[in-house]
Order: structure tokens, then C-alpha cells, then sequence
């Protein structure tokens, strides 16, 4: 995505937290031109009648859908029909599908083979065959409304012998921003091995952001956010017996970031 891509989202009310709206809009926001905002819903159900005010303030449309039977989710159906009928128009560049149903997995793959661009956004137990069908993944866990990232909050500094002692008992280990502390999968270890393979030139280091975007492409749910970090840069310096980062002033201020891996 780049900031000149048309974005149409449509969020499923049934399976969405109504407290992380805001902070799906601002995340969403950074990716392109939101053109095409819209909810759905039952919005007669006692569970979504505080979705009005969130709705009328972000400015999205709420698009009524009656259940026409029992236990069966109309709601769905009414989503996949519009999400056609916008793909048609040839309007948008990217679309973005808010839940965490798997029923949503086909209507990825089909968006994805005509060539948009599928961003999909739920929680950390949405099925992997949903999360994998999508361009990218993002968790709501990882979501804030917060300004300041974790890695941005100010801490006071711990002695130097301290930290190397708990870097080293807990390697690996971060506390994300769900407050879960999770490890880092030698899955992960193995795409950031795969992409310095790839990518690494004359000097044996290779781009951060070029392994990034492969890692994301390999696996569309990666997020360092996950992890305890707002760059896959934090990361990759979280494990200082794995990899070193290189970080080369370059124009206009700007620096380039690489990394070579040490070992396993």
C-alpha cells in the first residue's frame, strides 16, 4: 500500500470490538485514502446499540442487514455482495476486511486474485486460513489508541550488566502490547535466516525493510507489535547473539538499516 491507494473497508459488527474502531480507522488511515467506510450489522440486536454514536463520529455507514432466519448470519452475505460489487467498479486499489470470521476466507482469495490488495484485521485466534488468504494481517490486540508505540514510552535505564543478564535468561522473550508476554517462534527466525539468504549483498548484510516486506509476504499476520517492538529494526536488536543491526547515514538525513545474522 502507499498513501495514494483507494481504501474501501468493511467492517463486520458481529465480529469486531467496537473499543478498537478508532484505532482500526487511524491504522488504516496511514496505509492510503479511506474512500469507502461502512459497517454491518443487525443494529435492532441489544449487542451492537452502541455502535451508533462510534459510527455517526468516525463517519461510517452503517448498513442494516435484518437476520432473515435464525442462527444464520445474513450479516455475511450482505458484506461479500457489496465487496463485489466494489471490486467491479475497478475504483479501489486495496481493500480491507475487518473480522475475525474464517467465512470471509473465500471472499480474500477472490479479491486477491483479481489483484487488489487484502488487508485483514481480527484477533489472534481468527483462522490462520483467513489470516494467510489476506495481502496482510494485522491484530487487534496489537491496535492502540495510544499516540506512543511501547518502544516510544521512556523507561528508566537499567545497569548495563543487568540487562545483558536478563537479555540472556529470557532470550527472546517480549512483552507485547497485549500484555501477554510472547516468544519469538523459530518460524520467525527462519524467515529473517531466509530473507538474509536472499537479500544480503557484497558486504553479507542485507536490508531490513526488503527482509520485512518478504517476511510479510511469506507470512501476512507478522507483526513486531506481536513482539514488543514498533520496527522489525527492535527486533532484530533484541537478539544481539543472533544478528547485528548496521545502521549507514545516508542522504538528506536519512539511514539505512541492515543486518547480518550471527548464528542460530
Amino acid at each position: 500500500m502507499n498513501d495514494s491507494d483507494k481504501i474501501a473497508i468493511l467492517i463486520d459488527a458481529d465480529n469486531t470490538q467496537l473499543q478498537k474502531l478508532d484505532a482500526i480507522m487511524t491504522e488504516v488511515s496511514t496505509r492510503g485514502r479511506i474512500v469507502v467506510k461502512r459497517a454491518y450489522g443487525n443494529w435492532k440486536k441489544r449487542n451492537l446499540n452502541k455502535w451508533e454514536n462510534e459510527l455517526k463520529r468516525l463517519g461510517i455507514k452503517a448498513e442494516q442487514q435484518f437476520d432473515y432466519v435464525s442462527g444464520k448470519n445474513a450479516t455475511d452475505m450482505a458484506l461479500v455482495i457489496d465487496a463485489m460489487d466494489l471490486l467491479s467498479s475497478n475504483a479501489f486499489d486495496s481493500f480491507v476486511i475487518v473480522s475475525s470470521d474464517s467465512d470471509f476466507t473465500p471472499l480474500a482469495i477472490r479479491l486477491h486474485e483479481s489483484g487488489a490488495n487484502i488487508v485483514g484485521i481480527g484477533v489472534q485466534t481468527t483462522p490462520e486460513s483467513f489470516r494467510n488468504a489476506c495481502d496482510d494481517f494485522l491484530f487487534l490486540e496489537n491496535l492502540t489508541n495510544d499516540t506512543l508505540s511501547t518502544d516510544d514510552v521512556p523507561e528508566t535505564p537499567e545497569p548495563a550488566e543487568k540487562s545483558e543478564s536478563k537479555a540472556q535468561k529470557k532470550d527472546g522473550e517480549r512483552k507485547g502490547q497485549s500484555g501477554k508476554k510472547q516468544k519469538v517462534p523459530k518460524e520467525i527466525h527462519n524467515l529473517i535466516r531466509k530473507a538474509y539468504d536472499t537479500y544480503q549483498d557484497n558486504d553479507g548484510l542485507a536490508d531490513v525493510s526488503a527482509a520485512g516486506s518478504y517476511i510479510k509476504r511469506a507470512k501476512p499476520d507478522f507483526d513486531t507489535r506481536s513482539y514488543g517492538h514498533s520496527k522489525l529494526s527492535g527486533l532484530l536488536e533484541a537478539f544481539p547473539t543472533r544478528y547485528e543491526v548496521v545502521r549507514t547515514p545516508g542522504k538528506n538525513n536519512s539511514t539505512f538499516i541492515s543486518y547480518r545474522c550471527l548464528g542460530e
